[in-house]
């Protein structure tokens, strides 16, 4: 199971990274709605190797069984390395490329609640906004912010993955 885990899961790190930072690496300047739906298929994609490292664990070391609790562990702690590898790339994203991503995305956040608030609830929720981003905006925060979403992703992919896949006997 060891061999299994490291080799997926050093694909998942990988592909995370890569996939999660290629839009900046190639200086490709996206828009936060598109930036957002790149970022979770980017999860996705490098957590497919979740479903792969299960496969093969299933087929080429446990003579083409696996108990859905085996598989489960197994695509976390694969899922763990592409977590790892997206919150690496945010980190360094939020701290040296884009120090003022927060404040950005405040600013974009805000202009695009006043096209659908009245005033006072602009007010409100704009002070809510601006808050939480002095709370919880540091990019050490947001990197954790990214490593639990591919943790809850990496869950359902892995339940998903071992549900498939258990069923071979």
């Amino acid at each position: 199971m060891n061999n299994t885990v490291i080799k997926y899961g050093l694909y998942a790190l990988i592909s995370g990274f890569v996939f999660f930072g290629l839009p900046f690496l190639f200086g490709m300047g996206v828009d936060f709605d598109y930036g957002e739906l790149i970022g979770y298929t980017s999860m996705v994609l490098s957590l497919l190797f979740v479903y792969f490292g299960i496969k093969h664990y299933r087929d080429n070391v446990n003579n083409g069984k696996v108990s859905l609790a085996k598989a489960i562990g197994i695509g976390m702690l694969i899922a763990l390395f592409s977590a790892i590898g997206v919150a690496f790339f945010d980190y360094i994203y939020t701290a040296q490329i884009n120090p003022d991503f927060a404040s950005d995305y405040l600013e974009y956040s805000i202009k695009k609640m006043e096209t659908t608030m009245s005033p006072m609830e602009l007010k409100v929720k704009s002070a809510e906004l601006t808050q939480q981003m002095k709370d919880y905006g540091t990019p050490g925060f947001m990197a954790f912010m990214m490593f639990s979403s591919v943790m809850i992703l990496g869950f359902i992919v892995s339940l998903i993955s071992g549900l498939i896949l258990q069923g071979k006997n």
